[in-house]
């Protein structure tokens, strides 16, 4: 997470001190390569529309191409690095970064593991939390004397040795959060997926769906690998058989 806020900060420097030595770049570019360089303080016209004859002030290419192009693109980035990773989504990152089973366990962090389970309260309840804090500390302990655990390189390799070793019987509530994890990336992709899907579909046909239709609209679209294996002939038996026809379909 410290790359994404050093990103942040280099995108804001190259957004306030960045555009003389951007602009000096391009120009330069286009001179090499016999390309007509605009006159920044000029009227800007959009390619392809007449020259403007109103008396209305128009912007200049400077105020064109360092402010509704520059800055616009840098801000856009800028406003993508903040939806994806804001505080609490940042918090959850660093704190599941704990679970890291590398170098040893060198990330561990009892305190981030704490904080990590009360992102989860259906899961940990409070009187959960009271015996977890301990919990952790016999964890830890247990594996940093198991060497088995000591060439770990990723969280998947990290539950499967715990479930070839067993070692998630003694420790359910730390495995418990582990597994959590583990499913957030799923669970994350499977949701945009979901809205991408509603997005495709979505159109006048569907204000006037009721909300039954679209969920078996979503089924096929997200059960692809599963409605592959659906043999066409029992879809047209079902239809058959749904009521009475006049023809054989």
């Amino acid at each position: 997470m410290n790359m994404v806020d050093v990103t942040k900060r280099s995108l804001q420097r190259l957004r306030n001190n960045g555009w003389d030595a951007f602009l000096n770049k391009v120009t330069s570019f286009m001179r090499k390569n016999g390309i007509e360089i605009p006159n920044m303080e000029g009227s800007y016209v959009i390619p392809g529309r007449r020259i403007y004859r109103g008396n209305m002030p128009q912007p200049t290419n400077l105020h064109h191409f360092r402010v509704e192009v520059f800055f616009s693109v840098i801000d856009l980035q800028l406003q993508e690095l903040e939806n994806r990773f804001d505080e609490v989504r940042k918090e959850l990152l660093i704190c599941m970064s704990s679970f890291d089973p590398s170098d040893c366990f060198s990330s561990f962090d009892l305190q981030k593991l704490l904080r990590l389970a009360e992102f989860y309260p259906n899961d940990f309840s409070s009187a959960d939390m009271f015996s977890f804090e301990h919990q952790l500390e016999m964890f830890i302990d247990d594996l940093l004397y198991d060497e088995r655990f000591w060439n770990l390189k990723t969280l998947n390799e990290f539950s499967m040795k715990l479930v070839e070793t067993k070692k998630y019987v003694p420790h359910k509530k730390v495995y418990r959060l582990l597994k959590l994890v583990l499913l957030l990336p799923v669970s994350t992709a499977t949701i945009k997926r979901t809205f991408s899907v509603i997005n495709q579909i979505k159109s006048k046909l569907r204000n006037s769906m009721g909300d039954e239709l679209l969920n078996h609209n979503l089924v096929t679209f997200l059960e692809k690998d599963l409605l592959l294996n659906v043999r066409l002939d029992a879809i047209v038996n079902r239809f058959q058989n749904m009521q009475n026809r006049r023809e054989h379909l």
